[in-house]
C-alpha cells in the first residue's frame, strides 16, 4: 500500500526486513537490538592476565530440573560466550560457533583466532538481516578468550557488526554496568581485580544479587583454558 504521494506507509517498512525506511532504518533489526536490551545483564572484562565473563542467572522457577536461564557457554577450550536476549537464538549461534572452532582445529591443527570466529558468526547474523523470509537473531553476544593477541573481549550485535572492548556489558543493566566499568577500569588489571570489577558491575546493575544468581568464567592467559568459578569462590569474591 502506498500513500497519496507514492510513499509507503510506515507499517510497510516495519514489516519488511529488507526495505530501508526513508530515514535509512531497518526497523526489524532495531527491534532485535531492543530484545537484547531487555535481556539479563552480562558483563565482560579483559585484562593482561586473562578475560572474565559473568552473567546474572536468577532461577525462573524453582521446580525446573535444569537451569533454563543459562547465559554462559564454552565454545572452545580458550573461548567463552555470554548471551543476552532470546535463548533459542543464542543456542543456534553457540552451536554454530562450536562447529567453527572444531572445524578450525581439525583443518589447521591449532585453536581458532578469536576475531576470526566472531567475524564468521557475524557473517551468519548479518545474512539474517538480508533475507525477506527470516528475521534477525534477537540476541547479543559477549565473546571472550585468549589467542596470540592475548586476552580479548568482543561484542556481536543483531546487525552482524562486532567491536572489541576492554570491558563492557549487555542487557537491561547495561547502562549502569558500563558507567561503573568506565570509572573503575584501569590498565594493568590483574585477573583477580578483573573478577572483582566484573562482579561489582553486575551487582550495580541488579536490585539484589547473591552468589547463587551469578555464573562466572575466567580464561587465564597463562593456561588459555576456560574455567568456571565454583559457588564457594564466588562467595569469597562477593563477600
Amino acid at each position: 500500500m502506498r500513500g497519496v504521494e507514492g510513499w509507503m506507509y510506515p507499517r510497510e517498512y516495519d514489516e519488511a526486513i529488507t526495505v530501508f525506511s526513508p530515514e535509512g532504518r531497518l526497523y526489524q533489526v532495531e527491534y532485535a537490538m531492543e530484545v537484547v536490551k531487555r535481556g539479563s545483564t552480562i558483563v565482560g572484562v579483559a585484562s593482561p592476565e586473562g578475560a572474565v565473563l559473568a552473567a546474572e542467572e536468577k532461577p525462573e522457577n524453582r521446580l525446573h530440573l535444569t537451569n533454563p536461564s543459562q547465559k554462559l557457554f564454552q565454545l572452545d577450550e580458550h573461548i567463552g560466550v555470554a548471551v543476552a536476549g532470546m535463548r533459542g537464538d543464542a543456542r543456534v549461534l553457540v552451536n554454530y560457533g562450536r562447529i567453527l572452532c572444531q572445524y578450525h582445529r581439525l583443518l589447521y591443527d591449532e585453536p581458532i583466532d578469536l576475531e576470526a570466529l566472531v567475524r564468521m558468526l557475524g557473517d551468519l547474523v548479518h545474512a539474517y538481516t538480508q533475507m525477506a523470509w527470516v528475521r534477525p537473531f534477537g540476541v547479543g553476544l559477549l565473546i571472550a578468550g585468549v589467542d596470540h593477541g592475548g586476552a580479548r573481549l568482543l561484542s556481536l550485535d543483531p546487525s552482524g557488526s562486532y567491536k572489541g572492548y576492554r570491558a563492557t556489558a549487555l542487557g537491561r543493566g547495561e547502562r549502569t554496568a558500563v558507567e561503573l566499568l568506565e570509572k573503575r577500569y584501569r590498565d594493568g588489571l590483574t585477573l583477580d581485580d578483573a573478577i572483582k570489577l566484573t562482579l561489582e558491575a553486575l551487582k550495580a546493575s541488579s536490585e539484589s544479587l547473591s552468589p547463587a544468581d551469578v555464573s562466572l568464567v575466567i580464561i587465564p592467559r597463562e593456561t588459555a583454558s576456560l574455567r568456571w568459578l565454583s559457588p564457594e569462590e564466588l562467595q569469597g569474591y562477593m563477600a
